[in-house]
C-alpha cells in the first residue's frame, strides 16, 4: 500500500466521528516487537503550538509497555469493513495471541515506529507529556464512578503529530 504526506493541518478530519465513533488503533513498537490496540478515547487539536493528539491507555493494557518505552507510537484510522478487527484489537490482549494476524493486518514500518497497510489516515506521533489520571483531581465524581470501578485509571499521552500519512 502506498501512503502520501500530507500536513497536519490538511487533515480533513471530524475527532469525534473518527475516534468517537469509528474508533482508532493506538501501535507503539518496532521491526523487533510491537503491539496494537483499539481506542475510542482521545483528541485532536494543539498543544505547546505543535499539532498534538492525546491518547489514553488504561494499566494493564499490553500496548502500554510498548508505548511507555518508545518516544513514538501510531495512531490510526479505518474504514468501517475494519470494524470486526478493530472490535478485536479491543477485547483481545497480543500478549496471548497474535490478534494482528488473526485480523489480517500487515505492519507498516515507519520513522520508528510502526501502523498497518490497511490504514485509511495514519499519525506519527511523539510523546511530548505523560500522567496517571488522578482520582482526587475528579471534579465530577460520577464520571469517576462509571469509568473507574476498578480504579484503574488510565495514562494520558499528550503527543506531537509528527507525520500525517494518507492511503493513496
Amino acid at each position: 500500500m502506498a501512503f502520501r504526506e500530507i500536513k497536519p493541518e490538511e487533515l480533513n478530519f471530524n475527532p469525534f466521528q473518527r475516534i468517537g465513533k469509528q474508533w482508532m488503533l493506538i501501535t507503539a513498537g518496532n521491526e523487533s516487537g510491537y503491539n496494537t490496540m483499539t481506542a475510542s478515547w482521545g483528541g485532536a487539536g494543539v498543544m505547546w503550538g505543535k499539532p498534538s493528539v492525546t491518547a489514553y491507555i488504561r494499566p494493564q493494557r499490553y500496548t502500554k509497555e510498548f508505548v511507555d518505552r518508545e518516544g513514538t507510537f501510531t495512531l490510526s484510522f479505518y474504514g468501517e469493513e475494519y470494524r470486526k478487527a478493530l472490535n478485536l484489537f479491543g477485547t483481545v490482549s497480543g500478549k496471548d495471541r497474535d490478534k494482528i494476524k488473526e485480523a489480517g493486518f500487515t505492519p507498516y514500518f515507519t520513522d520508528g515506529t510502526v501502523a498497518f497497510e490497511e490504514a485509511e489516515v495514519i499519525l506519527v506521533c511523539r510523546k511530548m507529556y505523560a500522567d496517571e489520571i488522578k482520582p482526587e483531581k475528579f471534579i465530577d465524581k460520577k464520571a469517576e464512578e462509571k469509568w473507574y470501578p476498578q480504579k484503574d485509571y488510565h495514562t494520558m499521552y499528550i503527543a506531537e503529530v509528527e507525520k500525517v500519512l494518507i492511503k493513496e
